[in-house]
């Protein structure tokens, strides 16, 4: 018994996919909520749901059980909120996009990031006479180790959305 006491008291990283109204202010009070409660947001994605007028929010939160709990029942009380489900990692799909500008001082180099973006999926979406952009998306552990290859480079400048993610289709 004890050893299920402290797996749930662990502190881990939970997935909460939400569904909300598509109006202004909405944003706001969600991220205010955390604020007067304490809890971080490690990530947020907002974006536009199959439905007209909700828009699907997926909020990255650290903590136990507990903190969840806590988050699930104070996202269901705001008005604008219609749906909030804790996705299950084993049975979603979660992705992440990036962009990323690393430095090319010469052809060699240039060569050998091309290699490694394609390596990883990432495509070429910029260049220029010092820098070559790429775009990739995927797991946050793949676009960790893309950027760690990349390091030795030179980057110069990284853009992340943060993790979005979906719950798979279950099977009956």
């Amino acid at each position: 018994m004890d050893s299920n006491k402290k797996q749930n008291n662990e502190l881990k990283s939970h997935v909460i996919s939400t569904l909300v109204e598509n109006k202004p202010g909405v944003l706001q009070k969600v991220s205010s909520l955390f604020t007067r409660r304490g809890f971080n947001i490690e990530s947020i994605t907002v974006g536009e749901s199959e439905t007209k007028g909700l828009a699907a929010m997926v909020i990255i939160s650290k903590g136990d059980e507990k903190v969840l709990e806590q988050i699930t029942k104070q996202l269901n009380k705001l008005i604008d909120v219609v749906k909030v489900v804790d996705l299950d990692p084993n049975n979603s799909v979660k992705r992440e996009l990036a962009l990323i500008k690393v430095k090319t001082n010469n052809e060699q180099a240039r060569s050998e990031i091309i290699q490694h973006a394609n390596i990883f999926r990432g495509k070429i979406i910029d260049m220029g006479p010092s820098t070559l952009t790429i775009e990739i998306t995927g797991d946050p552990n793949k676009i960790n180790a893309l950027l760690s290859l990349l390091t030795n480079f030179g980057i110069k400048k990284i853009v992340r959305t943060g993790p979005t993610a979906i719950a798979r289709e279950t099977i009956l």
